[in-house]
């Protein structure tokens, strides 16, 4: 069975180059106006859009990228050379047999497009991160009227695959921006762009889920749809059919490359925050706590007592952090930001990252079997970090009746590692097995209590029940691991 590969959807048709579409200053409006251009029924009760593309279209651009490319990328020797993924292959690190190394060699120019939409009337336009390229590049916006501007790169965030690219032009048409949020599954929508440099296509289709969580993408609850997304339409408007910008074109799921009936769109609300302040700092700025997280699964939250299988587990808690200077443990369960459910692991980052450095925050933590309140006052995340919370792979656990043989850490071992100490697994069968632990693990804690030596191991496992949560350690990761006797 073939491996799916998470292509961005890519701005080039005649080279390696990505294109991106950029973000303007347009406050959002709550519903829709009067006289938007909802999409008229036909005879056969199927949505006419000509009326909303009509209205709509004028606003939308043609993104074209030109930037030096070295020789690895452009030789045309290579068989990847004219491949419009080739760049989106290397950036999510699908290996292809042949495929080049690390850049070298003369430069060469490469050439790419993609797509855009004004959203000031003074030329803020708005696109994908990934469109626009690396510094340096020239990108050129075209309008429906055939009009072209050099544009200014004012700001890129990689994070959320967002833009924000300004021309020098008067009383442009603009789009009006929608509510994401207020966004139904089911609902009609069309993307107007320039796939394979046929500029202003309509596509159409529906919103399939949203809320969609990709690959260290946690910073986006990217909108599913169906509408066929292809190379070029990247940085394109998504449209409800009150002519509303619902979302940004951004990302497509494929076994080849090219659509396949799964295209991801970022919310509105997520580009608009980023397009302020790009506009005003030129950077996004996120806070940070400074915790690596795992998801809550069933076994664990009867293994810490939670009603629930939701909210994000703290596996462990970095020196001087945030996190550490609010005493936030290994073991709590994070269930809210001031206010806000932690439904998923995954919500934790973006709540966070939403919020600016310094702000001062109220976290809800399940711990020992109680709710209490924690506040913390957030750093400021790297802009060359990870843009994903750590995730730690499956853990392990030892002891009698699990079904492993440990032994503890000398203490060379432990002071190599940089902890206390824990047992060593060196053998695994039965429940331990099951439960995903592996030779090599080293085990700290048995539902929070901590273990150095088997004697503590079995005595800890004759006061819990049949389940129960072991932490481990794992080359550098720490993660929490349920265990179910029975």
């Amino acid at each position: 069975m073939k491996k799916l590969v998470l292509a961005t959807a890519f701005a080039l048709a005649f080279g390696s180059l990505p294109a991106t579409p950029l973000l303007a200053q347009v406050q959002p409006q709550a519903g829709p106006a009067a006289n938007s251009p909802a999409a008229n029924p036909s005879r056969f009760g199927l949505p006419d859009f000509g009326d909303l593309v009509e209205q709509v279209g004028p606003a939308v651009v043609n993104i074209s990228v030109v930037q030096q490319q070295s020789q690895a990328q452009a030789d045309p020797d290579n068989p990847f050379a004219n491949d419009p993924f080739y760049d989106f292959l290397r950036r999510f690190g699908v290996p292809v047999p042949g495929m080049p190394g690390a850049p070298g060699g003369s430069p060469r120019i490469s050439r790419g497009i993609g797509s855009g939409f004004i959203v000031s009337k003074d030329g803020y336009v708005l696109t994908n991160a990934h469109v626009v390229g690396e510094e340096g590049a020239e990108v050129t916006v075209t309008l429906i009227d055939k009009r072209e501007f050099k544009a200014k790169v004012i700001g890129a965030d990689k994070r959320t695959d967002i833009a924000v690219i300004k021309i020098e032009a008067d009383n442009l048409p603009t789009v009006r921006i929608g509510d994401a949020e207020r966004a139904r599954v089911g609902e009609w929508v069309i993307a107007v762009g320039s796939p394979f440099g046929f500029d202003h296509t309509v596509t159409a289709g529906i919103i399939s889920a949203k809320a969609r969580r990709l690959p260290d993408e946690n910073y986006v609850p990217f909108l599913q749809t169906d509408v066929a997304i292809n190379p070029g339409n990247s940085g394109g408007p998504l449209f409800n059919l009150n002519g509303e910008v619902v979302g940004i074109n951004s990302q497509i799921y494929s076994r080849s490359g090219g659509f396949m009936g799964i295209s991801f769109a970022i919310p509105m609300d997520v580009a608009m925050n980023v397009k302020d302040q790009l506009i005003a700092h030129g950077r996004v700025q996120r806070g940070r706590l400074g915790v690596a997280i795992q998801g809550v699964n069933k076994e664990l939250a009867q293994s810490f007592g939670l009603p629930d299988a939701r909210g994000a587990l703290i596996a462990s808690v970095e020196p001087g952090s945030a996190a550490e200077k609010a005493g936030l443990r290994s073991g709590d369960v994070v269930l809210a930001v001031d206010g806000t459910t932690v439904e998923d692991s995954a919500d934790l980052p973006r709540v966070i990252g939403d919020k600016r450095p310094g702000t001062r925050i109220r976290l809800d933590v399940w711990r020992e079997g109680k709710r209490r309140e924690v506040s913390a006052t957030l750093d400021e995340l790297n802009p060359e970090a990870s843009a994903s919370a750590q995730r730690p792979g499956r853990g392990d656990s030892t002891g009698g009746k699990l079904g492993l043989n440990a032994r503890p850490l000398s203490g060379q071992e432990a002071s190599q590692l940089g902890i206390g100490g824990g047992l060593l697994v060196e053998n695994v069968t039965g429940p331990a097995a099951r439960a995903g632990l592996q030779r090599g693990d080293i085990i700290l804690s048995l539902n929070n209590q901590p273990v150095v030596t088997v004697e503590q191991l079995r005595q800890q496992l004759e006061r819990v029940g049949n389940r129960f949560a072991l932490l481990i350690q794992r080359g550098g990761a720490r993660i929490f691991v349920p265990v179910r006797l029975d």
